[in-house]
């Protein structure tokens, strides 16, 4: 069993920037990956970031590109969101993930789950 632990949501303006850092308890599979989700209210799930552990190739959904960005720490075994340029609509709750046999966008697809952070932005 792995366990995702998140922090550093919170309530920010439009145009700001906030960091989430996501530390789990343990490695898993060589092939694993990590993700950051979020799910607003009334919305599904959406892919938000990820990176493949082992290559360190990142990936971002379309409405982030060039305001997020994911990076790691091996020694740590954690995983960071850096949201820049915030807007209203960033808004939801973020959730990390872990995915033993390699990337996905597909939240289904994730073995182990964070408890979620919130993520506020005002205008």
């Amino acid at each position: 069993q792995v366990q995702l632990v998140e922090s550093g949501g919170g309530l920010v303006q439009a145009g700001g920037s906030l960091r989430l850092s996501c530390a789990a308890s343990r490695r898993t599979f060589s092939s694993y990956a990590m993700g950051w989700f979020r799910q607003a209210p009334g919305k599904e799930r959406e892919f938000v970031a990820g990176v493949s552990w082992s290559s360190g190739n990142t990936y971002y959904g379309d409405s982030v590109k060039g305001r997020f960005t994911i990076s790691r720490d091996n020694a740590k075994n954690t995983v960071y969101l850096q949201m820049n340029s915030l807007k209203p609509e960033d808004t939801a709750v973020y959730y990390c993930a872990l995915e033993e046999l390699g990337f996905s966008v597909v939240a289904g697809d994730y073995d182990y789950w964070g408890q979620g952070t919130q993520v506020t932005v005002s205008s």
